[in-house]
Order: C-alpha cells, then structure tokens, then sequence
C-alpha cells in the first residue's frame, strides 16, 4: 500500500505591515514570511473514505472532522478514500501558520495518491503548486503561501506572492501557551493604515545583513497583541536579553514570537536555557529558510 509523508513546516512572519483594510473587512498587509526546520507531519494512506486522526504532543483540542483545515484540504485534492494521520508538533492557533500548513501539506500529500498529477509534481512542483494556488486561497490567506514553504513577500490580504532569495537564519521560537484571538488583536489595532515595506527587498549578503535590516521593519499587530496578551512582553524581553539575539519579534497574530541569533550553537544554547528557566513555554530551536524539497510529499 502507498504511504506518502508530508512534512508542514512553520510559517514565520518577519516582518508584517499592515498597510491599510478594504471595504469588506479584510486588511492589507505586506509582510516577508519564511519557513522554520520544524513543523507537523502528516502520514496518508489511500482509503475507503476520508478520515483524519490528530496526535502528538500538540494535538489536544485540534479538531478531526471538517472544521480542521487539513482534511477539507485533502477533499479539494481528491474525491478519492483516504486515511490522514497528523501528527501535531506546532502549537496551535499560534501565530505561525499550523494550520495552514496542514492544510497544504494534506494537499500536496493528496495529490501524490492521484498518479496523473504524481508525476507532475515531481518533475514541475513549483506549476503544479502554483496552478491550485487561487482553489487553495478558499481556505485562508496564509495556505497558498505555506503549499512552496518558500520564503516570499505576501501583500494585500495574502494573495499577492512574491518568492524571495533570502539566507538561513538561525532562530528559536517561544509561545508562552496563552490564548490571543485574531480577531482581538486585529480589533486593538490603533492604527489600520501604516507604511509598507520598501519596495524592493534587497539582496542580502548573509544572515547578519538580514537581521540588521529587518530591524528598521514591523510586525504592526504586536502592540496589538500585547494588550490583549501582556505575557507576550515576558517573552519577548527573555529572547531579547539571550546572548548572540540580534532581533526579537512576534510572528504573525501571536503569540509564538522569535529571536533570530548569530550562530546556531547561540541559538541552541538559548533554547536550552529557556526551557530550563521556563518549561511551561513551548520552545523550539530551529533554522528559517526555504524548506521547499523538506516539505515535498515522500512515497513509500
């Protein structure tokens, strides 16, 4: 029996502007996103009908009917029988694109189990992705961004991608297991129309440069976010203070936040002196690049 493995890696926001909001409610945002070396997994075997079974560490709570982003993903895919296993190791509804990222990864594992697009996607994945690109955009803003897991400049509400060049980063990642309401932190905005992103990114020569420039950057909802949720603060200040920290900042709506580090043994050094000093916090050390081949579906 075939067996795809999926990889979801997490999705970071660094830098998020938000630039102004439409008629409709929606707001606008430019903001350069990456991908993170950990994630979810997701195991699928074809079927007799469509089932998701969540587990892992961080699977208490996540739904495994059709509110859970991952199986109505997996039914755009295909019509086709099919059993998903996901296996949660993202918090969820964290700031960093977990569910999301199921969602595209349970796409791109459903197609492989489709032996007409199998092949496509694995001679020519990047058409393939961006084919079902606007079917996906259904879903949410943020999964069509997490189907390459390429880093990219994302403006208006999400659907304007931009693939970007930009080199590995060295992070950890911290949440504080404290609930934040998107749609709170969006409300508490004081101010919905705020300067974009210069509008070329530049060519960054290594992971210093890059640092150093998203520095003069933004995530306009954490002033937001830490009124609704002022633990995040605690956060933030316990990464800032970390040695080898050149930037500390909340990703997306929170309250997952990051520190971006000099080396990685910084990195993993800061990671281990949070989860000591802090083991209700979930904290992960990581690297932030293009997790393109990583998150491609493997065939047994």
């Amino acid at each position: 029996m075939t067996t795809v493995n999926v990889f979801a890696p997490a999705k970071i926001n660094l830098a998020l502007h938000v630039t102004g909001q439409r008629d409709d409610g929606y707001h606008l945002l430019d903001s350069l996103v990456t991908f993170a070396s950990v994630g979810d997994e997701l195991e699928i075997k074809p079927g007799n009908a469509l089932s998701l079974t969540v587990e892992g560490p961080e699977g208490a709570g996540v739904p495994a009917d059709m509110d859970n982003l991952a199986l109505r993903a997996a039914a755009l895919a295909q019509q086709d029988g099919a059993g998903l296993r996901l296996e949660k190791y993202l918090p969820p509804a964290s700031g960093i694109g977990g569910g999301s990222a199921d969602a595209a990864a349970a796409w791109r594992g459903m197609v492989c189990l489709d032996e007409s697009r199998r092949e496509a996607l694995a001679t020519a994945p990047l058409d393939i992705l961006e084919q079902y690109l606007g079917e996906l955009a259904g879903l949410g803003a943020d999964v069509p961004m997490c189907l390459a897991c390429k880093p990219m400049r994302a403006r208006g509400i999400g659907d304007q991608l931009e693939v970007v060049s930009l080199p590995a980063l060295h992070a950890v990642l911290v949440n504080p297991r404290l609930p934040v309401s998107t749609p709170s932190v969006f409300k508490a905005l004081s101010s919905k129309i705020n300067p974009s992103m210069p509008d070329c990114i530049p060519a960054f020569a290594d992971a210093a440069e890059l640092i150093d420039w998203l520095g003069g950057m933004r995530n306009d909802l954490e002033p937001a976010a830490l009124a609704v949720q002022p633990a995040i603060a605690d956060v933030l200040d316990v990464l800032a203070v970390q040695e080898g920290c050149g930037l500390a900042r909340m990703s997306g709506s929170g309250a997952t936040c990051f520190g971006l580090f000099d080396t990685e043994a910084s990195a993993k050094d800061a990671a281990r002196e949070l989860c000591d000093a802090h083991p209700d916090w979930w904290v992960a050390e990581c690297t932030l690049r293009d997790q393109f081949d990583a998150a491609l579906p493997k065939i047994s």
